[in-house]
């Protein structure tokens, strides 16, 4: 099992967290079409490599912004949104 860091708990289990959204992918505003919506889901970068997401550690219910690569499962920051 992989452990995530949180900003204010610190290392826990990767079971903890909840994956909310890649860093830099605004929702849209107002009423949105259906594409509009469908492509603010669905048409994501999935990087292979260095990524920045939005996370949220359930325990404290802290939202924080991690990055990580994709491709190797290293951890490479957590910064909290402050």
């Amino acid at each position: 099992m992989q452990r995530f860091p949180c900003p204010f708990c610190g290392p826990r289990a990767e079971t903890e967290f909840h994956f909310a959204v890649e860093a830099g992918h605004p929702r849209p505003d107002g009423a949105p079409s259906d594409a509009d919506w469908a492509a603010y889901l669905y048409d994501v970068d999935a990087p292979k490599g260095p990524a920045r997401e939005m996370w949220l550690h359930v325990t404290c219910g802290t939202y924080f912004l991690m990055t990580r690569d994709t491709q190797t499962r290293e951890i490479l920051g957590a910064e909290d949104l402050g």
